[in-house]
């Protein structure tokens, strides 16, 4: 249920106001953020591949915490229908910078996804990227899980990126390990595997040749944020959880 009393998005307008409206550390200018956006798109593809997703273009995603578009964009270039895709942001800029940048058969709504009455198993696909990193708020997080949850199709699933590990530079933020995850999910059977190399160390290793965020990004311990798919069992499943885990 949701609580329309709750004091964090609030909270979440007050952080982002803090943050820089314009980073050049994530700018695709950057080498090492290219090639943290590289290696989420092809382990994202990977994941369709291995979930037989061979057309795209049917399936309906939502992107919860859809920013200024970019991830949106990123979906349609692999594939995706232009009015099969959604996404739902909480701040007005992000999202007038979105609805300029994405065609218009894109559907997008302005405010807080737990306050909205999200058609129950409505999407293949309901997507999050960093979004849960920066609730501060266990219950809201909980909330936001279960809108997200309800929103997925009976053999879909909701496909979750985020970093796990606390940065003590950004008190804004906090890591989600896999185990808050698990909480958060807890009907899902999971997918996960590492990705993203460090960005402090991908930053530093581009300053000598970019080169060198491959190979250090080859070491799963160097990498600090998870790629999940959390699936929401069909009907006739036997109801037995799977998890796997994978490092590369």
């Amino acid at each position: 249920m949701t609580n329309p009393a709750s004091p964090e998005p609030q909270a979440i307008r007050e952080r982002y106001a803090r943050r820089a409206t314009s980073d050049p550390r994530y700018s695709l200018l950057n080498p090492a953020a290219l090639h943290a956006w590289q290696e989420r798109q092809r382990a994202i593809v990977r994941l369709f591949v291995r979930l037989g997703f061979s057309d795209l273009a049917q399936l309906r995603l939502l992107e919860v915490g859809s920013g200024t578009g970019g991830n949106l964009l990123d979906f349609l270039r692999m594939g995706f229908a232009p009015d099969h895709l959604g996404g739902i942001e909480l701040l007005p800029e992000r999202h007038d910078t979105a609805r300029r940048c994405l065609p218009p058969a894109v559907t997008l709504e302005l405010g807080d996804a737990t306050a909205m009455l999200l058609p129950e198993a409505s999407h293949d696909i309901v997507f999050q990227s960093t979004v849960f990193s920066s609730l501060l708020d266990d219950a809201f997080q909980q909330r936001l899980a279960d809108t997200m949850w309800s929103a997925v199709k009976p053999g879909g699933g909701v496909l979750w990126y985020d970093f796990t590990v606390d940065n003590p530079r950004n008190r804004d933020v906090r890591g989600v390990p896999l185990a808050r995850v698990r909480q958060l999910f807890p009907h899902a059977r999971m997918q996960s595997q590492r990705v993203t190399l460090a960005p402090p160390l991908a930053r530093a290793l581009s300053r000598v040749h970019p080169a060198l965020c491959g190979m250090a990004n080859a070491l799963p311990v160097l990498r600090t944020h998870v790629l999940a798919w959390l699936e929401k069992r069909a009907a006739g499943d036997d109801g037995r959880r799977v998890e796997i885990q994978k490092s590369v």
